[in-house]
């Protein structure tokens, strides 16, 4: 990986897996201007992952649209962006977990581990969340 400000090579200097997250956390240095900055590996879940929705169309799985969704329904905490991206590690997680393949993945599971998801946190989110969908 190059700086982000001088565009030279860096080095990493410490790397830390996120077993939660499937990410993996790193720490860069670069030679030549010395800035220290952090980088974070995550699967591309669009490459790897198809969801099939209702009329059995098959699109890439989406993390911002899985975001967004829980997000409408979060918009009225005060850490509505903290809870939306924790809730949606969660719900991805769950739908790692409980699937068996992780070709496809119908768009009601993922409807329904987001539903187990927001209940277990706040059933008024949850409510908010059925209701657009």
């Amino acid at each position: 990986m190059v700086c982000v400000k001088c565009g030279k090579k860096t080095a990493v200097v410490n790397s830390r897996l996120q077993k939660k997250l499937n990410t993996v956390w790193r720490r860069r240095f670069c030679n030549k201007c010395q800035l220290i900055f952090t980088t974070e590996e995550a699967i591309k879940y669009d490459l790897v992952i198809l969801v099939k929705d209702k009329s059995d169309k098959y699109l890439p799985f989406s993390r911002d649209k899985l975001f967004l969704s829980i997000y409408k329904s979060c918009s009225h905490r005060r850490s509505a962006i903290e809870d939306s991206n924790a809730l949606t590690n969660t719900v991805i997680a769950r739908l790692l977990q409980e699937q068996a393949t992780l070709t496809v993945i119908l768009s009601k599971d993922i409807k329904q581990a987001c539903l187990v998801t927001l209940n277990r946190f706040d059933k008024s989110v949850a409510n908010i969340y059925q209701a657009y969908h």
